[in-house]
């Protein structure tokens, strides 16, 4: 069962700058909800509560009941935007969706058993190139990340998104089988060669000896 987060908002009645200052002001998120075929609600957020979701493990790929005064929506997060600063969110959108909705969403990836490949014994080093992928999927059916093994890799070997085993009702937007992690040769680290002073010739640099300073 999928499990949905409620939260408690307040609805606003005025957009703008102005207003939306205001909201932060007293501690909430000027947030708005909308799609679905609905007109959009504007609401706003308590800072803290936003603030300890977005700290929490998938929050992209969690779904929200979002309850402006006893109106609820089912939603997921598409935007937020942060002070760039503080770093703090200053603006967040929700949007609506249905039961029997597709939606794309960009799924992270999670490599398990990477200390006992033997690549990566072996000296390799893990080169990811996605770390995460855009799927379509029903609300009820979104995955809260997609598993790689890489416990059989050896060095320059790699796997693929046909390597990804996808949870039912899940598919990939890039039909096309693309690279996602590999493990690469060791990289060689270049050690700087000193040469050996020949007879007659002095290890050190003279130092040029320094100006008077004026007055002595």
């Amino acid at each position: 069962m999928v499990n949905i987060i409620e939260i408690k908002a307040i609805k606003r009645e005025k957009a703008g700058k102005g207003a939306s200052r205001a909201i932060r002001r007293t501690g909430y998120v000027p947030t708005v909800v909308y799609g679905d075929k609905k007109a959009p609600v504007l609401c706003s957020i308590e800072e803290k509560i936003l603030t300890t979701l977005l700290n929490k493990t998938g929050f992209w790929t969690h779904q929200f009941e979002i309850d402006v005064d006893g109106e609820k929506s089912r939603t997921v997060c598409q935007d937020i935007q942060f002070h760039p600063v503080s770093d703090r969110p200053i603006h967040a959108d929700f949007l609506r969706i249905s039961k029997n909705a597709k939606l794309v969403m960009d799924i992270p990836l999670r490599f398990i058993h990477e200390d006992v490949a033997p690549g990566i014994k072996d000296g390799g080093v893990l080169n990811v190139v996605h770390r995460s992928l855009e799927v379509s999927c029903s609300p009820d059916n979104i995955p809260e990340y997609l598993e790689l093994d890489l416990s059989a890799l050896s060095i320059g070997d790699g796997l693929t998104t046909k390597d990804i085993v996808l949870p039912k009702d899940v598919k990939l937007v890039e039909e096309e089988e693309i690279t996602v992690v590999t493990i690469a040769e060791p990289v060689e680290e270049e050690v700087e060669e000193t040469s050996t002073p020949t007879a007659g010739e002095s290890s050190t640099t003279a130092e040029e000896p320094k100006a008077e300073e004026e007055g002595k």
